[in-house]
């Protein structure tokens, strides 16, 4: 058995005759998926798969998926005779514009063979000779495909090695996504010794000794392991005391380690090359005469053996000498390798004479964390979930680590100043400031992937949200979470009612739920109050309607700002949450306060109408019997009809009250969804409702409470006590209740799903408002019972999961373009198709 390894990712070349079993190799090896056959390219593109006129097409066409396939990381086999050198040109370039490596899978065999399988097939009508110039061009092939540019080159030779052959993935060098930590990576030491001891120390590493004291190893009791972002040579008083210690580290199993460029220009001067001594090689070259040769050889040998990047716990954390952008994490080409080491510059010099780095770490928008060195400044500063960790100690600056995934920063403070920098160490201007956001992160159709699913935002849903976010919304610095549309209820059974706490219940119960809470859905406006205590990063604070609007705009918006900020500071919530903004989820009364204009030209209208035409209609029909016509039964559905339109009147009157101003308005909050530095989705209900309540009591005249029933859905006795206080509620005008997952709003299901955070359940009266007055018609409940509600429910948990995301985005205090894209599919979510009155 010949075994043939592969990296997983790779672009695979079969290279042989006709006849040789390409295609029979290929399907027995890969995947149907994997494999592109210029066979079947010749097929698409001209219907027939022996037009050898159409192969220039066919193989643009391959050639353009091999490049899909490759830019999404997928092995990718093309099965093709790949004879010639042009056409294995073209699969080295697509490769290499890719990084990833090319190989070759040469399968030979007696020409004899091949002829005799290529005659019994009749879709080949070439002659001998053809297959005659094939065995030579394959002959030709042998000495030049690693010359070429292929990486691993396999040749199988006769029918039963072929037969034979297995297949072995190889992981690439860079590709460490099962080591999971905890780590701590350690910014470029550059020959600072007894720094990197104190920091170790400091970390709480044990350093182990030899018997001339010099430290060559150190272990961490927890068993974290240490990761060094390169540069551990050139400049400092002591290298070959950080390659030791570091190399012993590296070899017991306590740490990993990328190159820096100092390393890989101390690893040629070491081969002999021609190597100018300049930004401190010269020292650490006089460092290591004094060293044994042995020592020397190792140093070498551990500096070859480097690899250029890793990717770490399942992807999430990558570690590059001087970064990595997206599309190379787990690449390897020469193209990778250089970034990693040199990064990227603009080809300017700076007034020191220095190359300017290119910002590229403005432009990530890679989900890994992407820690690294190489451009010293005197403070780390995390930009797009980067951060970059040379603190500059040789300069006299501090040595610093990252602890991850604590995201902690521990640094011990440089001894001196071993080096005078070219350049002194100010600190970098923000490449892109916090407050600017690119066009390009929001419109098209874009795929948004966050920690609590993904979705697909449609070009024509993003263009409908860009409308609002750009002419009507609130400051995105300050549009930080949109509320989730909120899916009813399943349709109740139960004769005259739509929705019905019944459903409500059952709907829980079947999601795995054994506990909720029942919370009154007040009927007014749904407010998002973020309020800070002094004029800080939120500039005071917003408050903005559920699609990011001004709710009234200045100055009520401004006053109403204060009467939270006032009633927090009162209720003492500011040091017991230790933070010095809140993001509030409330509602505000009456709902005439905001919908004035909506009630007006939709509701009262129809009611006024209905109470104008259906008296005289009455006394027309009164007219009628009186004189004997058989109008009885017409006179019964007019009498009813005027009955439901004085319901209908009633209901929406009922939440409708004179304002002035601030006067006659209140504030119902039920959800302290975060503040500096943490999200409460993790919060249970009855937590938020708590600080509700001390909201209210603290300006009882402003806030509304919010009334609600904890029910244990396996006590059939409070199930009824919930009913029972649920149609008290809505009897007496009330538009009914929210029931939500007592553990909080980011309760999962048993088996992890996330579940809806909340199901509304509406009153019989105020369905009117919705349905039209004589929705209670048996024949109109009829129809509506039959109302979809999958779509709705969809999308409330879509959106959803994207406001838990931006709420963790907004506690790990993520850059503004992270955030924004959360809530800006939040609200493209809302031109979804779905009927609104459910």
């Amino acid at each position: 058995m010949t075994v043939l390894d592969i990296p997983e990712l790779a672009l695979v070349a079969l290279v042989g005759v006709s006849g040789s079993g390409k295609s029979t190799f290929a399907r027995r090896h890969f995947a149907p998926s994997q494999v592109l056959s210029s066979d079947t390219f010749r097929g698409l593109v001209a219907d027939d798969e022996n037009d050898q006129s159409a192969s220039a097409d066919a193989f643009d066409a391959l050639h353009h998926v091999a490049a899909i396939r490759l830019r999404r990381g997928l092995l990718t086999v093309v099965d093709a005779t790949n004879l010639q050198p042009h056409a294995r040109a073209g699969l080295i370039r697509v490769a290499r514009e890719h990084d990833v490596l090319p190989v070759a899978i040469v399968l030979d065999v007696p020409e004899a063979v091949a002829w005799e399988r290529t005659e019994a097939r009749t879709d080949r009508t070439f002659g001998r000779q053809v297959l005659n110039r094939m065995r030579r061009d394959l002959r030709q092939s042998y000495g030049r495909l690693a010359r070429e540019g292929f990486r691993k080159v396999h040749v199988l030779r006769g029918v039963e090695e072929i037969d034979a052959a297995e297949i072995r993935y190889e992981k690439l060098f860079n590709d460490r996504r099962e080591l999971t930590g905890p780590f701590d990576v350690i910014g470029d030491v550059h020959g600072c010794r007894t720094e990197l001891e104190a920091l170790l120390s400091r970390l709480g590493y044990v350093l182990r000794r030899d018997d001339a004291g010099r430290p060559v190893d150190a272990e961490h009791p927890s068993g974290r392991t240490a990761v060094f972002v390169g540069d551990l040579v050139d400049r400092g008083p002591d290298s070959p005391g950080v390659l030791r210690l570091v190399m012993g580290m590296v070899a017991a199993g306590h740490a990993i380690s990328v190159p820096g460029n100092h390393e890989q220009k101390l690893q040629r001067k070491l081969r002999g090359r021609d190597v100018r001594l300049t930004h401190g090689l010269a020292e650490t070259m006089e460092q290591l005469a004094a060293e044994p040769p042995e020592f020397v050889a190792e140093v070498e040998t551990f500096i070859d053996g480097l690899v250029s990047h890793f990717v770490l716990d399942g992807g999430r954390l990558v570690v590059a000498h001087a970064g990595l952008k997206e599309a190379y994490h787990g690449r390897a080409s020469g193209r990778v390798r250089s970034f990693a080491l040199y990064g990227e510059t603009t080809g300017e010099t700076d007034e020191y004479g220095l190359p300017v780095r290119y910002p590229w770490a403005r432009d990530y928008r890679g989900s890994a964390m992407v820690v690294y060195g190489h451009t010293p400044t005197p403070e780390p500063e995390w930009v797009n979930n980067t951060i970059c960790l040379d603190t500059g100690c040789v300069f006299g600056g501090k040595l610093t680590a990252l602890r991850y995934p604590e995201k902690e920063l521990v640094a011990v403070p440089a001894v001196k100043e071993w080096y005078a920098p070219a350049r002194p160490l100010v600190p970098v201007a923000p490449v892109r400031p916090d407050t600017v956001l690119d066009l390009a992160d929001v419109t098209g159709r874009r795929h948004v992937t966050h920690p609590y699913g993904s979705l697909t935002v449609p070009a024509e849903n993003a263009a409908a949200a860009l409308e609002v976010m750009s002419r009507f919304a609130v400051d995105p610095g300050r549009l930080v979470w949109l509320p989730p549309t909120m899916a009813p209820c399943s349709t109740s059974t139960v004769e005259g009612f739509l929705e019905h706490p019944a459903e409500a219940f059952a709907d829980y119960r079947a999601a795995g739920v054994d506990r909720v809470v029942c919370e009154e859905k007040h009927m007014g406006s749904r407010a998002v109050v973020l309020v800070e205590r002094e004029p800080g990063r939120f500039d005071g604070g917003v408050v903005h309607t559920r699609t990011g609007r001004p709710f009234f705009g200045p100055p009520l918006d401004g006053e109403l700002l204060a009467r939270v900020r006032a009633a927090v500071t009162t209720a003492g919530l500011w040091a017991e949450l230790g933070t010095d903004w809140l993001l509030l989820d409330a509602e505000l009364l009456p709902w005439s306060a905001k919908a004035s204009g909506l009630i007006r030209e939709q509701y009262a209208g129809v009611g006024a109408a209905g109470r104008a035409a259906l008296p005289p209609v009455l006394a027309a029909l009164d007219s009628a019997a009186a004189r004997g016509l058989p109008v009885d039964g017409l006179r019964d559905r007019m009498a009813e009809r005027a009955a439901e339109v004085t319901a209908y009147s009633a209901a929406y009157r009922a939440y409708v009250r004179p304002t002035d101003g601030l006067r006659g308005v209140t504030l119902a909050p039920f959800a302290v969804l975060a503040g500096a530095g943490v999200s409460y989705a993790d919060r249970d209900h009855g937590w938020h409702l708590a600080l509700a309540d001390r909201l209210c009591a603290a300006d009882p005249e402003f806030f509304t409470p919010t009334r609600r029933r904890v029910v244990d859905l396996s006590d059939e006795s409070a199930v009824a006590d919930a009913t029972q206080w649920w149609l008290a509620l809505t009897a007496a005008g009330g538009e009914g209740m929210v029931v939500k997952p007592y553990a909080g709003l980011a309760a999962r299901g048993p088996k992890g799903p996330l579940l809806q955070p909340g199901i509304k359940c509406r009153g019989r009266e105020y369905l009117r408002i919705i349905y039209g007055p004589g929705y209670t018609d048996a024949r109109q409940l009829a129809a509506l019972r039959r109302r979809s509600l999958g779509r709705k429910r969809g999308l409330a948990l879509r959106e959803h999961g994207l406001g838990l995301a931006a709420l963790d985005a907004l506690a790990e205090d993520a850059p503004l373009w992270r955030r924004h894209e959360l809530v800006f599919a939040i609200l493209a979510c809302e031109s979804e198709p779905v009927d609104p009155r459910l």
